[in-house]
């Protein structure tokens, strides 16, 4: 397995509000697991919001004892949830705080994942496909035929998720698990990235990248030569690189 992942703030934001966690190594019951995360908020909230769930998440599955994923990494999500929602009712600044999650993990050829909000999982070879669910209003309106996929993404209003880790008590977590093919890339990232750089362009870069370093960097240096107009997080991993004979 080979992975990458950074973030950055962009070239219009001050405050970094985007965080990753890469580990190719066993978390826990786990063999691996990766995590990204788009926070929101004033003052420093949206920053400390994104950091903060995505640390609990580490811990929560490093110490537990399930060895089903999907229970595991929901507890996990649940947990972090209930704990950013008492962070902000213990300070006044951090009210309305709330992150986006994605959380994966890939054991044997299967990749299990968690998303919550607009952030993404993406499945790259021939071709590029979104495999996680975006939770936001544009996307409500998509599904109920209000708009098409193309008038979604240039929508005034397709920055407001409707769903979030820290909005509310009890939280919907959507989970997916695919069996993977030895030449798929795994792409998390949030909306930095996508809402600058078209998927053809992901779907080019990524294949034409010498490593995942060189995806990560190219990714990166698109959305910021497009406008960078919000923090930009991205996670490529290549499960089976180490297998695959060149």
């Amino acid at each position: 397995m080979k992975t990458f992942a950074r973030t950055d703030v962009g070239m219009v934001r001050e405050v970094n509000q985007d965080y990753v966690f890469s580990s190719e190594t066993p978390i826990g019951h786990l063999p691996n697991l990766f995590i990204i995360a788009d926070g929101m908020g004033g003052h420093k909230a949206g920053e400390f919001a994104s950091r903060f769930a995505v640390e609990v998440v580490r811990q929560e599955v490093e110490n537990s004892t399930e060895e089903n994923p999907e229970v595991m990494i929901k507890q996990a999500i649940t947990s972090a949830n209930l704990r950013l929602i008492e962070a902000a009712q213990q300070d006044e600044r951090m009210k309305g705080m709330g992150t986006t999650l994605v959380v994966a993990t890939v054991i044997d050829k299967t990749l299990y994942f968690a998303n919550i909000g607009d952030s993404r999982l993406y499945l790259i070879n021939d071709e590029i496909r979104q495999l996680s669910k975006d939770h936001s209003l544009v996307q409500e309106m998509v599904r109920l035929g209000g708009i098409n996929q193309e008038e979604a993404k240039s929508h005034p209003d397709k920055n407001i998720i409707t769903r979030a880790v820290g909005a509310k008590e009890k939280i919907e977590i959507d989970f997916f698990e695919y069996r993977l093919k030895t030449t798929d890339t795994i792409l998390m990232c949030t909306d930095g990235l996508t809402n600058m750089v078209e998927d053809e362009d992901i779907l080019r870069i990524v294949r034409s990248s010498r490593d995942v370093v060189e995806s990560v960097e190219r990714l990166i240096g698109e959305a910021k030569a497009n406008g960078g107009t919000d923090n930009i997080g991205v996670l490529v991993a290549k499960p089976f690189a180490n297998e695959v004979k060149l």
